[in-house]
């Protein structure tokens, strides 16, 4: 009965395997790579068992077999459960019980505590099975020692390392999300402390060129520089009243809208002039209201961009939730004779909402043919 390598060696190919990818920052894909490399390993060390009377495989053959078998380990994040299913085929065939480690450790680490008990008394009932199948080879009493002082630990214990991994990455994702929301806060609190300055500094010289430009409108009246005071005058004003409105008022105003809000903004192009057709995925008002707010401003801003660039033109508005990711995707026709330049301009309000895509681990593309151009951003679900 072929149940080596034992435990020991396991944990310490486990252990090497993750300080070698901890210390080279090696990819998800180059951990699990390594970590089939080795699984086979350890299985190459029992290819001379492999070949003996109980089972048909020749040297080559189990060595291609082993091969096969560990290659399950490369979709261990997706699909846990093939390697799971593939190692228990080798215990019924080969009695190898190498390959159920990884396996259980696979399915504690990336399905958690639930899915590693249900996967570990699975194996359990199945390997009693086959050990208890008549005319096993080895007399009953050696049978029911190895299942107990082997079999069963080794998937207990290769589970719970799996468990255990599970929970630190979350703890892991928990301390990343608390970094984040501090860093949001720590750039809030930044950007309210320069909104109180330019409060204080740029609107005392604008009240002063409101009152200054109103007085000379007053002077000039009878002359023919009248009516550029006046306008001058206006202008001051509504720019002090602007400057009121954003920062003076920020604090009090609502929050930023979500995903709700879209529909207003589709109803207030309309009106403007650029008609918007609006699909919007029905999950994504189950997204957090950091993310449903950064697809409310992307939203804004190419609409805003799309009534600058191609008024009247038909916008089309998609929100979809696409697997672990959210797609933003706005998208209009160019008019004839439009001139040639990038279909995102590369003013503040578009450097704003780059920059709150990728705050949050997204991207964000423009792309531009003859007659149409799109913008394509594209946030972690979270």
């Amino acid at each position: 009965m072929h149940v080596k390598p034992a435990l020991s060696a396991f944990h310490r190919a486990l252990a090497r395997g993750r300080r070698m990818a901890g210390a080279r920052g090696a990819s998800p894909r180059a951990q699990d790579v390594l970590t089939a490399l080795s699984c086979l390993g350890l299985m190459a060390l029992d290819l001379p068992g492999l070949a003996a009377a109980d089972n048909s495989l020749s040297g080559a053959g189990a060595a291609a077999v082993l091969t096969v078998g560990c290659s399950a380990l490369l979709v261990r994040r997706r699909m846990p459960w093939a390697a799971y299913l593939t190692a228990l085929l080798f215990i019924g065939w080969l009695h190898e019980l190498t390959l159920i480690q990884f396996a259980l450790y696979s399915v504690g680490r990336y399905r958690g505590r639930r899915a590693a008990v249900l996967a570990t008394a699975g194996y359990v009932a199945f390997a009693l099975a086959v050990f208890s199948v008549p005319g096993w080879p080895e007399p009953r009493a050696e049978t029911l020692s190895a299942f107990l002082s082997l079999v069963v630990p080794i998937g207990v214990l290769a589970s719970a390392v799996g468990i255990a991994a599970y929970r630190h990455d979350l703890v892991c994702e928990l301390e990343a999300r608390r970094a984040e929301t501090a860093v949001l806060s720590a750039v809030q609190q930044e950007r309210t402390s320069v909104a109180r300055d330019v409060h204080d500094f740029v609107g005392r010289e604008l009240t002063l060129l409101t009152v200054r430009s109103e007085v000379l409108s007053v002077r000039a009246r009878d002359t023919p520089y009248a009516k550029d005071f006046e306008e001058l005058s206006d202008t001051a004003r509504r720019a002090h009243l602007l400057l009121n409105e954003i920062i003076v008022q920020r604090g009090e105003r609502a929050a930023t809208p979500g995903v709700d809000g879209l529909a207003a903004l589709a109803e207030q192009s309309g009106r403007a002039g650029s008609p918007v057709r609006l699909a919007m995925d029905p999950q994504a008002h189950a997204l957090s209201p950091l993310r449903q707010a950064a697809v409310y401003r992307v939203v804004q801003e190419c609409l805003t961009n799309a009534a600058k660039h191609a008024r009247g033109e038909t916008i089309d508005v998609s929100v979809r939730v696409d697997g672990p990711y959210v797609r933003i995707a706005v998208g209009n026709g160019l008019p004839a004779g439009a001139p040639d330049r990038a279909p995102v301009s590369a003013g503040s309000g578009t450097a704003s909402m780059a920059e709150r895509v990728r705050s949050l681990g997204g991207t964000l593309t423009a792309t531009r043919t003859p007659h149409a151009y799109e913008v394509v951003a594209t946030l972690p679900r979270g």
